[in-house]
């Protein structure tokens, strides 16, 4: 293919991005919805059912995003077909990751199944045992749906159709309720199974998201030029290898990323239950703004993605350029934000003058990362579009666990910093992810121009 390098328009990939980072946005406040949804409910139970769910929770997202994470490979493949004008590679593409993400369902099911074996290795008190080992047997059934689901999804999204995925996960954020009340409180033949069934509800969830998303892509007149339901493939080595080369690092960075923050409350617990509730209430928040950005580096995926298949540079760094730009924008609003309303954000979370007063103090630090965490976020989806992905894991690795963890660990046990020494520990972690990572994309935009 001969080598392309013309411009686009600004406004032109603006409105493209924010084209697929609307609908992007809005499945991922979804997802997150789903365990929201599912801490509150248990939280109506008990106390033991709300703390068994947290358990469980607390050992199911790393796993599942692990694996998920390593299916989101599908999205740069599918982009790059996509802008190579290579349809009959798309569907190809689709069908191996079906195939990859149905191996790795099943491991992920298989690790949910033999977890519960640990929860006396971990310290968990024998009284949550029972509740929270059903629930990570009930939720591993699950995982074969959510990987093949996100194979279907990033397929979908790479193609430009981010909507399906959107309306499906709205209609699982209401679908959830019932499910849950069936489960939680007994119906019929069901018997009660309190804050484990949760767990139950979930894994059919999954289920039937995966069946309405390949329904839909079958019978769906847009996808017909890319159908992967058309025929039987084979597994095929080249693609399970190019699936696994580009997602295992994806899904683990993913995993370096979320094990920081979870363990940081097990950093903090020493320092009483009112510094770890306050933690735990401004990570929540800054957790749901992250979608934002997260958002974005997707978009940017997709579009840096086409335009590497189609091996126009000039488009594809003008992409990055206004992802940049769009990513600081999106930061600074919400940096005011959470300046101007951080004593109403945490009141939605507690009542506690004590715990509110040390999570709004905590918050102040949240602010001072955005800009820092917009910039990496969407260098890293930049970099995935361009199929570079083992690089970022390392950066992200070491950016977290041999700087800001150890930075963490000493400022909050062996200074007078409490809390806001692992809150520091993480600005100094993103702030090196963030340098590495978009030194890393214009050492890589330059090799491309060079080699052109």
């Amino acid at each position: 293919m001969s080598n392309v390098s013309s411009a686009t328009t600004l406004s032109f990939e603006l409105k493209r991005l924010f084209t697929l980072m609307l609908p992007i946005l809005i499945t991922q406040f979804s997802q997150a919805g789903l365990g929201l949804i599912d801490t509150i409910m248990a939280g109506h139970l008990s106390a033991t059912d709300l703390a068994a769910i947290a358990v469980g929770v607390g050992l199911w997202i790393p796993v599942m995003l692990l694996f998920s994470g390593i299916m989101i490979a599908t999205t740069p493949l599918v982009a790059e077909a996509y802008g190579a004008r290579t349809p009959e590679k798309i569907s190809t593409i689709a069908r191996q990751s079906l195939w990859v993400a149905l191996v790795l369902g099943v491991i992920a099911g298989l690790v949910l199944q033999i977890l519960p074996l640990t929860l006396p290795l971990l310290g968990v008190p024998e009284s949550l045992q029972p509740k929270a080992g059903l629930f990570l047997h009930a939720i591993g059934f699950g995982m074969p749906a959510v990987t093949m689901y996100a194979a279907l999804r990033g397929y979908s999204e790479a193609i430009g159709y981010p909507r399906p995925v959107t309306v499906i996960s709205l209609l699982a954020l209401l679908a959830l309720i019932p499910l849950n009340f069936i489960f939680m409180y007994g119906f019929g033949s069901i018997p009660a199974l309190g804050s484990a069934g949760c767990g139950f509800a979930t894994a059919i969830l999954q289920w039937l998201m995966l069946i309405t998303l390949a329904i839909y892509i079958l019978k769906n007149k847009s996808y017909q030029a890319t159908q992967p339901f058309t025929h039987w493939e084979k597994i095929n080595t080249y693609w399970l290898k190019r699936i696994l080369k580009l997602g295992l690092p994806i899904g683990l960075a993913i995993f370096f990323e979320v094990s920081i923050f979870s363990t940081a409350a097990i950093v903090l617990s020493p320092l009483g239950e009112t510094i770890v509730a306050a933690h735990q209430i401004a990570i929540s928040i800054t957790s749901q703004l992250f979608m934002i950005p997260m958002s974005l580096a997707i978009a940017l995926t997709i579009r840096v993605g086409t335009y590497y298949g189609e091996k126009n540079w000039v488009a594809m760094r003008q992409v990055q350029w206004l992802g940049l730009v769009t990513a600081t924008v999106l930061a600074v609003l919400t940096m005011l934000l959470l300046w101007f309303f951080k004593h109403e954000i945490v009141a939605l979370y507690t009542s506690e003058m004590q715990v509110s007063q040390i999570a709004v103090y905590l918050v102040l630090f949240a602010i001072a990362y955005q800009l820092m965490d917009a910039w990496q976020i969407s260098a890293a989806g930049c970099l995935r579009g361009m199929q570079d992905t083992k690089g970022p894991m390392w950066i992200t690795m070491i950016a977290y666990w041999v700087i800001a963890f150890p930075v963490g660990v000493y400022l909050s046990r062996f200074t007078d910093m409490s809390a806001a020494g692992v809150w520091v520990g993480l600005i100094v972690g993103l702030s090196v992810a963030c340098v590495l990572l978009l030194m890393r994309l214009y050492s890589n935009n330059k090799r491309l121009i060079q080699q052109a």
